[in-house]
């Protein structure tokens, strides 16, 4: 029941382009489990898209075009020419508005297969590191209830106060999780070196 809740919101949250999709996938992590909550968000994050990408092919091309402006013209190249790869770089590379995206490929000719693969794929990487934050910030509430309840045990109720320490912050899990982040953010550098390597000189 809580995962279909979770999954529907973050679906509707997408498709509606509303903000803090961050937000719901470390909310996934810390209530379900990286590993359960990094495949939901991957499955409702690609649903919510394909949402947008079809209303956007079917009905709203026109507006969406009028509104993004140069935008589509920049990224629409791309799209023709090779919609899979260029998609899977947009998603694997921070920086580029979900809904844009999303919306900018809906007026291309790429078909609703190449988005949905290209997409699930994309956000991986992603996914799992912000579930995996989730999932540290978790083990650190654990942690200091923990030791609320041995104060308790030892001194009584009075005596003991449930608080967050900043250093507890620094688990394995929330370590791992940043540095997951960092390489992330290094892809487009080593996107670009690869792809300057095989251009010829």
């Amino acid at each position: 029941m809580a995962i279909g809740v979770y999954m529907a919101i973050y679906i509707i949250a997408v498709a509606l382009s509303l903000p803090g999709a961050a937000i719901l996938s470390i909310s996934g992590g810390f209530l379900f489990g990286w590993a359960v909550s990094a495949p939901m968000t991957v499955i409702a994050a690609t649903s919510g898209a394909a949402i947008i990408f079809q209303i956007v092919k079917t009905s709203l091309g026109a507006v969406v075009a009028e509104r993004a402006g140069p935008f589509v013209k920049k990224l629409s190249g791309g799209f023709n020419r090779d919609a899979f790869n260029y998609l899977l770089f947009l998603r694997l590379v921070p920086g580029f508005p979900f809904f844009a995206v999303n919306a900018v490929a809906g007026l291309s000719r790429m078909p609703l297969k190449t988005f949905v693969l290209a997409t699930a794929i994309g956000i991986i990487p992603g996914s799992i590191v912000f579930a995996y934050l989730g999932t540290g910030l978790d083990s650190i509430i654990d942690a200091q209830k923990a030791v609320y309840m041995d104060c308790m045990a030892a001194n009584g109720a009075d005596a003991c106060k449930f608080s967050l320490d900043v250093s507890a912050l620094l688990t394995r899990d929330i370590l791992l999780a940043f540095a997951g982040l960092g390489l992330i953010s290094l892809l487009p550098v080593f996107l670009k070196r690869r792809k300057n390597q095989a251009s010829p000189s």
